[in-house]
Formats: C-alpha cells, sequence, structure tokens
C-alpha cells in the first residue's frame, strides 16, 4: 500500500513540472508573436512615398522653313477633305444616333408587347379562376338542393307506399270475392243436377255426361290459360301441376316480385327524382336527356342511361342482390365514370348514403362531359 501510494505522489510531482514547462514555452511563444507584430506596425511607418525623378524635356520650337515645305503640300482635295470630314463624321452619328433610336423603341415596344401577353395570361388566369369558384359553388348549391329535393320525394314516397298497400289489399279481397262466384256457379251446377234428376229420373246419367263434358272442357280450357301465363313469368312447371299448384305457383312469383319492387321502390324513386332535376336544371346542351329504365318486376333491376343510347350503355345500374329480399342488399354498378368502374352495395335502411352516393357520381359525370366539350 505504502509503494503505491508512493508512486502515486511521484506521479502527480512529474504531471505538475511538465503542466509548468507547457505553460512557460507557450508564454515565449506568445511574447515572440508581438515582439513580431510590434516589428511590422514600425516598418510600416517608416517606409515613404518616394516620387519618381521628374526631368523637363525640351520644347522643340518648330522652325518656319518646315512649315513652309508643309504649306506647300496642301492641296484642294485636302482641303476639301479637312472642311468635309467633320460634315460626314457628323451625319455618320446622326445615323448612328438614328439607328440606337430606332433599336431603343423597338425594344421598349417588345418590351410592352410582352407585359401586355403576360397581363392578358393573368386575366386569363384570373377568370378561369373566377370561373372555377363559380363552378364549386354552383355544384355545392347543386348538391344541396337535389337532397333537399330527394328528401322531399322521400316523404312523398312513404305515402305512395301506403296507398299501393291498400290498393294490393283490395286486389286480394276482389280476388276472394271471384273466388266466391266460382263456388257459387258450382252450387248453381248441383241445383240444375237436382232438378234434373227429379224430372227425368230415366234419362239423369245422360245429362249428368254431357254435364261432365262441359265442366272437363272449361276446366282444361282453364288450365291450359293459367299454363301459359305461369310458363310466360318464366316460373317452372311439370305435366303433373294441377291448377291449384299453377295458381299457388302464380301467386308466389307474383309476392315474390312485388316485395322486391317495393324493396327496390325508394331507390328507383330516389334515381327518378335525381334525373328529373338534372335534366331540368344541369344537363349540358350538347347531350341528350337522362332516363330511368324500370325493369323491377321483369328482371329485378331498374338503370339511368342517355336517352339515345341502347339499354347496355346504362350509366347506372340499381338490383337487389340475389333477388332475395330477406338479405336486403342493393348492388349499385357505377359506370359514369369510364376510367374507373365501381360497384358498392347498401342495405335498405341506407337510402340517404346511396342519395348522396347517387348525386356525386352524376355531378361528376357532367362536370366530365361539360369539361370535354370546353376543351
Amino acid at each position: 500500500m505504502k509503494k503505491k501510494i508512493r508512486k502515486k505522489r511521484k506521479f502527480k510531482k512529474k504531471t505538475k513540472k511538465l503542466k509548468k514547462k507547457v505553460k512557460i514555452r507557450n508564454r515565449r511563444k506568445k511574447l515572440k508573436k508581438i515582439k513580431k507584430i510590434r516589428k511590422r506596425r514600425k516598418l510600416k511607418t517608416k517606409t515613404r512615398i518616394k516620387l519618381p525623378n521628374f526631368t523637363p524635356k525640351r520644347i522643340k520650337i518648330p522652325r518656319f522653313i518646315q512649315e513652309r515645305k508643309k504649306l506647300q503640300k496642301i492641296t484642294l482635295r485636302k482641303v476639301l477633305s479637312f472642311i468635309l470630314d467633320p460634315i460626314f463624321s457628323a451625319y455618320e452619328d446622326f445615323r448612328e444616333r438614328r439607328k440606337i433610336e430606332k433599336l431603343r423603341r423597338i425594344a421598349i415596344e417588345k418590351k410592352a408587347k410582352e407585359e401586355e401577353i403576360k397581363e392578358q395570361r393573368r386575366l386569363r388566369y384570373e377568370a378561369k379562376k373566377q370561373q372555377l369558384k363559380e363552378e364549386i359553388k354552383l355544384a355545392k348549391e347543386r348538391e344541396v338542393d337535389l337532397k333537399r329535393f330527394l328528401r322531399e320525394e322521400q316523404a312523398i314516397l312513404r305515402k305512395e307506399q301506403a296507398k299501393k298497400r291498400k290498393s294490393f289489399l283490395e286486389e286480394i279481397k276482389l280476388e276472394k270475392k271471384i273466388e266466391s262466384f266460382r263456388k257459387r256457379e258450382l252450387a248453381e251446377i248441383k241445383n240444375l243436377e237436382k232438378l234434373a234428376l227429379q224430372e227425368e229420373r230415366e234419362d239423369y246419367k245422360q245429362v249428368e255426361d254431357r254435364l261432365e263434358k262441359i265442366k272437363e272442357k272449361y276446366r282444361l280450357i282453364r288450365e291450359q290459360k293459367i299454363r301459359e301465363r305461369v310458363e310466360s313469368l318464366g316460373v317452372e312447371i311439370t305435366d303433373s301441376d294441377t291448377k291449384e299448384d299453377l295458381l299457388q305457383k302464380e301467386k308466389e312469383y307474383a309476392e315474390h316480385r312485388h316485395t322486391i319492387e317495393l324493396v327496390l321502390e325508394s331507390f328507383y324513386r330516389s334515381a327518378n327524382s335525381l334525373v328529373f332535376q338534372l335534366n331540368k336544371k344541369y344537363i349540358p346542351k350538347h347531350k341528350s336527356i337522362l332516363r330511368v329504365i324500370d325493369r323491377r318486376y321483369e328482371s329485378n333491376e331498374c338503370f339511368i342511361r342517355y336517352d339515345d343510347s341502347p339499354d347496355e350503355d346504362w350509366l347506372i345500374l340499381i338490383y337487389l342482390e340475389d333477388s332475395d329480399a330477406k338479405k336486403g342488399k342493393i348492388v349499385v354498378e357505377n359506370k359514369a365514370n369510364p376510367e374507373k368502374h365501381e360497384t358498392k352495395s347498401f342495405e335498405t335502411k341506407e337510402i340517404f348514403n346511396y342519395s348522396d352516393y347517387l348525386v356525386d357520381s352524376m355531378t361528376a359525370h357532367i362536370d366530365r362531359e361539360r369539361q370535354k366539350k370546353n376543351s
């Protein structure tokens, strides 16, 4: 331990000595630098400006004889050139000045023209900017108007649906009455049979056969008509199907189609009211009017297209997914934007979301058509 302490003390002493030496060296260096700077300053003050030695030259006085010789050499050409040279030089200067002035004027005109072109560009840009602002404002107003109109149409639609339900119930009542009349007809035929039996017991069998033939004939005619009617609807039938089976199938088909029609009713009405508003105010002049084609009962769909376009070139197609009213999913296929085809599905409750989507799609389509025409 003692040895370690001694070593440490020795090391500390050595480090102190080294530090002192370094400090002394630094001081000496600084002093040397200061001395050099002072010497330079003294040298600068001592230097004086030395003027060059000026020796005046001798003035040569011209001799008269030499001047006389020069005068003898003067000719008419030299005199004329001496007189006319200033005039020609003045004329040349005038022409040069005129040329410079002309170039300066051309440069000014060019600059003014460039500024005018810039100003016209700026004004065109400002006009387009203002037009864009007006278009944006118009689009917002149009969207608000259409949404308000659609909400009003929804209220009218509910009333009409209530009326349709009433008419449907009345139709059911009428069918029941027709069925009761048929039953009465059968009862009257039975009564006739009883009367014939009472009057002529012997000839009763012939009468009964004739009545049966008449019944069978009309039954077959009715069944054939019902069969044809059900087949035209696209319902699958078999030869073994009776009249009751056919009527039941027809009834089920009608009820199914009626439910599909009711599910799609609000969506169809929304599209119809939107197209009416677009045709009234916003459709471009170079395009034909828009139409909503209703095929809900026949093929479970309705679509929007231009009046002069075929059914295949629709813009928006609306249909019930899998023709299943229990799912309640409405599919919307959008071809209004040729660069991007979309397919969206909505619940039956999401009528307002559907209306907003329809408004956005159709207004964007009309704006694109208008821009195409302008370009």
